[in-house]
């Protein structure tokens, strides 16, 4: 007797298939620097500086010193994020059938937390991206070119005066194992006023900082310990050794460059109209279009307060 099965598709239970997401790597630049917030098309940093100069003398009549008032601008972008999904094209997949409600209107379906979550993260991450990667009047995406720029364009020394370009091994690419003795030669051209800020931080990207560690944990400096590498805010984080006030960070805008800045992370600013704008979303069903939509809007603008207080290894 012949058994012919050849009619029939081979069988998968994707009923009880597992449903995976992407793993996400958020980079939240926003948990290391400062943040302006009610900033709609842009605003200033107001920056003062106090000048005293010393007398000598047994009656001194003159006036010395100077205070100066100088502003640093905001300006912020506006990002919109906006999709649709039509649930009817589910109903003829085995997913729709765990997935969809009863009935014929499609109008939400039990995986949406999960989605909703994962849009989140998504957009924290482009979000970081921006912070450091936009450039003004450089196009950033399809539809979204930005009026000012990130943080990887203003912490040059090429585009912004002040900045402190690197010099000898500080202004090459980090290699694991020299990266103690280049991170060093970057603190050395920083200004002495900030070396002993309490939140001096180099940033990078996750590449790089990956190879600092291989480099400390190799060379084992002040006895380093590889389980210090901390996990903040979507980041990397780990102290300099021997330099107990400096962290060293990994940042998901920098993952594809050689860029290694260095400054007090409250002196660089992030501006928004509001913080939750970056997790707060509209999704609704509109009836016309038989889709359930999602909307995600914030506005995000980047400066530095003091230029002089940051160094750069400028490299791309």
């Amino acid at each position: 007797m012949a058994f012919d099965v050849s009619a029939l598709s081979d069988f998968n239970n994707e009923v009880a298939g597992k449903i995976v997401l992407d793993t996400v790597y958020k980079g939240n630049t926003a948990e290391y620097v400062s943040i302006q917030e009610g900033i709609k098309f842009e605003e200033p940093i107001n920056l003062i500086s106090v000048d005293p100069y010393a007398q000598g003398g047994d009656s001194v009549t003159n006036f010395t010193g100077s205070i100066s008032f100088t502003q640093r601008n905001i300006t912020v972008n506006k990002r919109t994020f906006l999709d649709s999904m039509n649930l009817q094209s589910l109903t003829s997949k085995y997913l729709g059938v765990s997935a969809l409600p009863a009935g014929s209107y499609e109008e939400t379906f039990k995986l949406l937390g999960d989605v909703t979550t994962d849009l989140v993260a998504k957009v924290q991450q482009d979000n970081d991206n921006f912070i450091w990667n936009a450039v003004s009047g450089s196009a950033y995406s399809a539809g979204l070119t930005p009026i000012s720029s990130g943080l990887k364009y203003i912490i040059d020394s090429g585009n912004t005066t002040g900045v402190v370009a690197a010099t000898g091994t500080g202004a090459t690419a980090i290699v694991a194992a020299t990266a103690y003795d280049q991170l060093t030669a970057m603190l050395a051209d920083a200004n002495v006023n900030v070396l002993d800020a309490d939140d001096l931080t180099f940033f990078m990207g996750t590449s790089v900082f990956q190879r600092v560690i291989s480099g400390l944990t190799t060379q084992n400096l002040f006895h380093f310990d590889p389980t210090t590498v901390a996990k903040r805010g979507g980041f990397y984080e780990v102290p300099l050794p021997g330099y107990p006030n400096v962290k060293i960070v990994g940042t998901y805008g920098l993952r594809a460059s050689e860029r290694v800045v260095l400054g007090k992370a409250s002196d660089a600013f992030v501006g928004t109209d509001l913080i939750s704008d970056t997790n707060n979303f509209s999704l609704w069903y509109d009836i016309n279009t038989d889709t359930l939509r999602y909307r995600l809007r914030n506005k995000l603008g980047m400066q530095i307060g003091h230029p002089e207080n940051w160094v750069s290894n400028d490299l791309v």
